[in-house]
């Protein structure tokens, strides 16, 4: 599946995910779709990558060693350069109470594990784009 970037030149997109094999699948789909990738392993890299990267959006799991999902969304959202990021919470935390508090936590939206990946690229796309118009990008 191809996608246009609006502007023609290659988004960050910070993926977070204490999975090997999820962190490389999700690298792999995003690559092949014209996204540039920066991965974390847990909540405290995320942190430290975001600052480096700056990236355009986060996919975030929940369920992180050390600092966990959760807490990495509420310190990302305190930092100026992060209040409008979009971040996705991709999560085997699929309860409507768990989506509840990925959203209060800061989350843009929330995509349950296992996902489909049309689906996932489709709702990467669309926040890219509105993220643009709100970022004046």
């Amino acid at each position: 599946m191809s996608i246009t970037i609006p502007d023609g030149q290659a988004r960050h997109i910070l993926v977070v995910d204490d999975s090997e094999d999820m962190r490389d699948l999700l690298q792999r789909l995003l690559e092949r779709a014209g996204y540039r990738v920066v991965l974390a392993a847990d909540g405290q890299a995320s942190l430290t990558q975001a600052r480096l990267h700056h990236p355009d959006l986060v996919l975030m799991d929940l369920s992180l060693p050390d600092l966990d999902g959760w807490e990495a969304v509420s310190h990302l959202r305190k930092m100026p350069e992060f209040r409008t990021t979009p971040i996705i919470a991709v999560t085997a935390h699929v309860s409507p109470q768990e989506a509840e508090r990925a959203l209060a936590a800061g989350c843009t939206t929330h995509i349950g594990k296992p996902f489909d990946t049309r689906a996932l690229l489709q709702v990467v796309a669309r926040l890219l784009v509105e993220g643009s118009s709100t970022h004046g990008l």
